[in-house]
């Protein structure tokens, strides 16, 4: 993949689909360069990260949250195809990956889950809403793990929080009654509307607010996400 290319000239890509028909984003080199910094400064990506890539390159997760900031900085890149039985052995040279729950799940459900050790690795989630029980799991074995909120259209690093204490993941758990999290950290403007989530910014394909059409709302002034609107 040509990225110098692709921060000179912009990119198109496709949603997965999961917030309705997938659908084709341009992304410009402005956008990308901005999306960039918002990644980088999120998950304390350095020159010396080490990141491992497993997502499709042609979505937002695969190739904006992680891999063009690491070749932004000089970072190790890795794209390699998702494969849950040999993952765990990989990742034990990198420092950082991007992992949907479908992903998160299927290496819980390997025989060499229970005895690894994420220790030093950072596991970004997303695409989907990230089950508490699959945070608390990356967790206990270490990772540091930050569920995202974010879309084709925006960031794709946009709200979020970090965890890398059981007694932090427990304890948002309970003040936020078991709904999923999008998080407390946000890096762009928002605003709900009739418990609609509104966001606008420099990560943003479009000026102005954009409508996300997913359903919101604030507990201790942590986003939860309550559905898609219909």
């Amino acid at each position: 993949m040509n990225f110098k290319k692709i921060l000179n000239e912009g990119v198109t890509i496709t949603s997965s689909g999961t917030t309705g028909a997938p659908k084709e984003i341009f992304r410009t080199p402005e956008n990308l360069k901005a999306s960039i910094e918002v990644a980088i400064d999120a998950q304390k990506l350095t020159s010396k990260s080490r990141v491992l890539t497993v997502t499709r390159m042609t979505h937002a997760g695969g190739l904006l949250t992680q891999s063009l900031p690491a070749y932004t900085l000089g970072a190790e890149l890795s794209i390699q195809q998702f494969n849950p039985y040999t993952f765990l052995n990989e990742f034990k040279n990198y420092t950082h990956t991007f992992l949907t729950p479908a992903h998160m799940q299927a290496l819980v459900n390997t025989k060499g889950f229970k005895d690894c050790n994420l220790a030093g690795k950072f596991v970004l989630g997303g695409s989907d809403p990230v089950d508490w029980d699959l945070i608390y799991k990356f967790v206990y074995h270490g990772a540091t793990v930050m569920p995202n909120w974010g879309m084709s259209e925006i960031g794709p690093i946009t709200i979020n929080t970090t965890f890398n204490d059981l007694a932090q993941v427990l304890h948002y758990k309970y003040i936020l009654k078991g709904a999923h999290i999008l998080g407390d950290n946000t890096y762009c403007d928002t605003k709900i509307v009739n418990n609609e989530l509104y966001v606008k910014g420099p990560t943003c394909h479009v000026e102005g607010w954009c409508r996300t059409g997913d359903l919101v709302d604030k507990i201790d002034d942590i986003f939860v996400y309550r559905g898609r609107k219909k």
